[in-house]
Parts: structure tokens; sequence; C-alpha cells
């Protein structure tokens, strides 16, 4: 801490003095953010002593952007109050304040900088809102086996006359008998590159559900949903492909072509698309059409529908971060802290009508999904968790959005693609 001069003292006192009593005349009421505005203030006065600094904030907390300038306000009264002047722009000190949170607390991180040596002040405040209950009138999921395979499965579809799954280097064709789905014809993937150790795969019906497309690790497919004949071979066509894949629609979603486009920022597609990492397994954040931010790379990102009647696009950060793009801006969601990388959407009817089932955090023997509704810029747990026999490595929205597809590892290598399901309490 530095020492500060007699005369130093005397000014910050004099000077604190005045704001607080012009302050206290401006703001009869106390806000949420006085407190701590004060209480950090009052630490990073503490370590840089009367003078100047520059101030910038970040808020990494689901605050609302529109609260961070009234924050700042504060901090700067409060700063002033005790002789550090925060609109020094051409000043060697410098203070960063992270609005950040976590499920049970939030936290107002300041770094001072000053040379060569940095310091942290920290304030706790109290978290953003009661743990959340389950509502009364919630859903329960429910989860049905449809096919179990002993090579590793990244996607799978239903689509006319058959069911078509994609592995990391072969597409299998299967067909119904005797009540259960039984493998009639597969097709080696030509890919380039190295295999991931955790591959993706997007697998979508054609236009007029005359069969299929899919796209993995540099590739592209596309194929009839049967055999042409019984003594034809699967004409299953697959290229080299650096184009983006298909992420997220809105259409599905909203059912309006407009509120649609509204969705994504004002492009003209309905079908968002993203540039797959083959070489890391993940999107690099570079998605078509423009959404109006730069988004971080990720796992996982859907369309998402709001309380106004809108879309928007949540998207699963490879840093385990959730985050929100809505009207221009990129916005973090809280309680997402037990997410784990896939999330997809349901139209279940319950609640709100529309869920986000995500999955466990972390590799669990025994992983979980749960619904969740997004009422604001949290997740509030619409379900109980649903046990699943194995780790979830995959997991996807069918065409209607009415069913959620799960591929799940059992502890024995096998693999299962079950349908998931809500029913209303």
């Amino acid at each position: 801490m530095k020492k500060r001069t007699t005369l130093g003292l005397l000014m910050a006192i004099a000077v604190g003095f005045a704001l607080r009593s012009g302050r206290a005349a401006q703001s009869p009421t106390s806000g949420p953010w006085e407190k701590p505005a004060a209480a950090l203030a009052q630490q990073i006065a503490d370590i840089l002593g009367p003078g100047e600094a520059r101030l910038t904030i970040e808020n990494d907390s689901s605050i609302a952007p529109s609260e961070v300038p009234r924050i700042r306000k504060l901090l700067e009264l409060d700063l002033k109050s005790r002789g550090v002047n925060a609109s020094g722009v051409e000043s060697a000190s410098a203070v960063r304040v992270t609005l950040s949170e976590n499920a049970r607390e939030r936290l107002w991180v300041a770094e001072i900088v000053e040379g060569n040596r940095t310091e942290v002040a920290i304030v706790e405040l109290a978290s953003a809102a009661p743990a959340p209950q389950q509502a009364a009138d919630g859903l329960m999921l429910r989860s049905q086996p449809m096919l179990t395979a002993k090579e590793p499965l990244l996607a799978a579809l239903e689509v006319s006359g058959g069911l078509v799954a994609l592995e990391a280097e072969q597409i299998v064709l299967y067909s119904r008998s005797a009540g259960a789905w039984q493998e009639q014809d597969r097709v080696s993937i030509r890919q380039r590159g190295v295999l991931t150790r955790d591959p993706r795969g997007v697998l979508l019906a054609a236009a007029g559900d005359q069969g299929f497309e899919a796209w993995l690790n540099g590739t592209e497919c596309s194929g009839p949903s049967t055999l042409a004949g019984a003594a034809s071979d699967w004409p299953v066509q697959c290229r080299p492909s650096d184009d983006p894949w298909p992420i997220a629609t809105a259409n599905s979603l909203l059912g309006s072509e407009s509120q649609a486009n509204a969705a994504i920022a004002g492009g003209e597609d309905r079908e968002l698309r993203a540039f797959y990492n083959a070489a890391r397994n993940y999107f690099v954040g570079v998605v078509t059409p423009a959404v109006g931010v730069d988004l971080p790379p990720f796992y996982t990102a859907a369309m998402v529908s709001r309380p106004a009647g809108s879309a928007a696009l949540l998207v699963g950060g490879i840093d385990g971060k959730v985050q929100l793009v809505e009207n221009g801006a990129l916005w973090t969601v809280a309680g997402t802290r037990d997410w784990g990388s896939d999330f997809a959407v349901l139209r279940s009817g319950c609640g709100a009508g529309t869920q986000i089932i995500a999955s466990g955090s972390g590799e669990a023997a025994h992983d979980s999904l749960r619904a969740y509704e997004l009422p604001a810029l949290e997740a509030i747990p619409a379900s109980a968790p649903l046990a699943m026999d194995g780790t979830v490595t995959a997991l996807w929205s069918g065409p209607d959005l009415k069913s959620v597809f799960a591929v799940v590892r059992s502890a024995a290598d096998q693999y299962e693609v079950d349908r998931v399901t809500a029913l209303c309490n």
C-alpha cells in the first residue's frame, strides 16, 4: 500500500464529504449495486492511494448490460470520493473490473495495475437469485432405446423407408424387421485428415424427405433412404468439403420466416451454418449468415424460443460457458455450470412449450439429461434429471423438435441411440 501525505488525505476527505453529500441528494434510494461498488472502491483506493487511473469494466455475469453504465458511474463516484480519479485516460495506473458469478454467488474482481505491479481486490455479492426449484407443473423426461451398435455412433436419422446411422468412418442403412432395426447396408467414407478422439457429425433429411445429407470431418455425403433395388448397392455419394455445416434452424421452432430471419440478426437464410475445425472437433465461431457478434469457438448451438415470441441462438463454448446471441449482443447464461458440451431443443408443449435438454457435465459413467427453460438469462430446471445408462456422447433434436435423440456409450463400449420425449405433469 502506498503512503499518503497529510495534504493528500485532507484533500481526499474533503472531496469525499462533498461528493457523498451531493450523491445523497441525487440518489435518495439505495440500489442493489451501491454497497458492493462502495466496498470495491474502498479496496481499490487503499491499494492505489490518491491519483488517477484508467477504469475498464467487463461484464461476465447475468447482470443486464443496461446496468453496467450505472455500476461504472457508482464506482467512479466512490473512487473519486476516496481521492482516485477514474477518468485519467493517460494514467499509468489501470483498474480492470470483472463482474462475474457462479451458481452460488457473484464476484466483482478488480485488477489494479501500477507499472509492473498487479494487485487484486474482490467483493462478494449474494447470488443473483435463490436456487431455482422445480415447478409443480413441470415435465418428466423418458427415454426409449432405438438402436444398439458396437462402433461409435455420431448421429442417426429416421427417414422414409429406413434409418440412417452415421459412424466415424461409415454410413449404415437399417430397415425395420420384426419390430426392430436390422442392418441392410453400409458404405465406407473416405475422409480427409486424421480422426479426432471425439469426432462429430451432422445428419439431416434431404429436401422432400427423399434421402439424407451428412457432414463430418472434411467430408459431405448424400444418398437415398432406401436401396434402389434388391441387387443394387446403396448409392451413397461422398466428396471432400470445407463448406460450413448446418447447425440450427429457426423456422421449425417459430413457424414464421420473418421471425426466423429476425432471430439470426436479419439474415435471409433460415438455416444457420458454422465452419467446423475437423482437427479439433469443434466449430471455430464463424457462422453464416452473420449473427451480428463475434462468436467464441463452440461445441453446440441451437435456436431457442424467447418470451417475446422471437428466437435467439444459444451457444455452448469450448470453455464451458453457455451464451445467448440476442438483439445483436452476446449474453452469458447463468445456471449452466452443470451442463455438458451437448444440448438440444425439445418442443414438449409443457410449461413454456419449448425446453432445452442438456447433458450432465464431465465423463460420468452414468450420465443424465435434464430439461431447462430460459425465461431470461438464467437456465431454470423444468424436470428432474433423467439417468442414462452410460455417457452421453451426442445429442440432437428430431426434425419436428418433438423428440431429442441421444447417443449413449455404455461401460462395455456399446453405443445406443435413445429417443427422449417429455410427459407433462
